[in-house]
């Protein structure tokens, strides 16, 4: 009697493995957009942010001095563009759409059937998290620049508006397109850490939002807490002119502020790659 044997698999060559991880993109990015959510959060929240940028626009070209400095109109040109509120309603949706991309599927139970598709639970994170990465940042791109762009030529009237070449405008726009990402991938590692779309929603706005509040630049520890908060980062970055700003003791700085934008997502999705290896579905 012959007895059958089966060979062992052939390591996957580069090119196979591109070509899968292509297929793994594909299927995520259509996962994300098959959300009925996604497409009303993003559109509405965009708009949001825009308008409120526009109403800062105008109101400082209603009441902007002409007898203030130059020193001093550089950087209202440029918070009238981008605002607090459009930074927290682009945090609170951003971190809000990066938990939902995983947990999403935790609630409904697909995520069995993408495990069992895709043995490999940290190709598919990373697919997801690159996906994220890509819709974020375009749609981060949208709502800084549009803004920008509009806003800027409403303050023209005014002999105040900015060019996208004008020295910090670049890095203010970026910077403001970089903090949506940045939230979402802080958001889906919450995610795959608590499951739970109300409880991640919530601990992620503890987190971005609430955190911050318990540091002060008093002393060092905490002025490096403080500085360490995604938050944080993306106001240093978006002070371009600090002429007439007050400059603490423990002052932030603009290499430290890009190393935040960029550890906390790096640091999230390390996280989470970890816990969705080990953890059981």
């Amino acid at each position: 009697m012959t007895t059958l044997t089966l060979a062992p698999d052939a390591p996957r060559t580069a090119a196979e493995l591109r070509g899968r991880f292509r297929d793994l993109f594909a299927a995520e990015w259509i996962k994300l957009w098959s959300l009925r959510s996604t497409p009303w959060v993003l559109g509405l929240s965009a708009l949001a942010i825009i308008g409120a940028n526009l109403n800062s626009a105008k109101y400082t070209y209603d009441h902007f001095a002409a007898g203030d400095t130059a020193s001093m109109y550089v950087q209202t040109a440029l918070n009238a563009s981008f605002t607090m509120i459009a930074a927290d309603i682009l945090m609170l949706v951003a971190s809000s759409v990066g938990a939902i991309v995983i947990v999403s599927e935790y609630a409904t139970g697909m995520i069995r059937t993408t495990v069992a598709a895709v043995p490999d639970r940290r190709a598919v994170l990373a697919a997801k998290a690159c996906v994220l990465t890509a819709v974020m940042f375009g749609y981060g791109i949208l709502v800084a620049g549009t803004s920008f762009g509009i806003g800027q030529a409403i303050l023209s009237g005014r002999h105040i508006g900015l060019s996208i070449t004008h020295p910090g405008a670049l890095r203010f726009i970026a910077a403001a397109a970089l903090f949506a990402p940045v939230c979402a991938l802080i958001g889906m590692g919450m995610g795959v850490l608590i499951r739970h779309s109300a409880a991640t929603v919530v601990g992620t706005v503890l987190v971005l939002f609430f955190l911050p509040s318990f540091f002060n630049e008093t002393h060092r520890w905490s002025a490096d807490v403080l500085h360490a908060m995604p938050l944080t980062a993306w106001r240093r970055l978006a002070q371009v002119d600090m002429t007439n700003v007050f400059v603490s003791h423990y002052p932030a700085t603009l290499g430290g502020a890009w190393i935040t934008f960029a550890a906390w997502p790096l640091v999230s999705v390390v996280i989470a790659t970890i816990a969705v290896h080990r953890r059981d579905l």
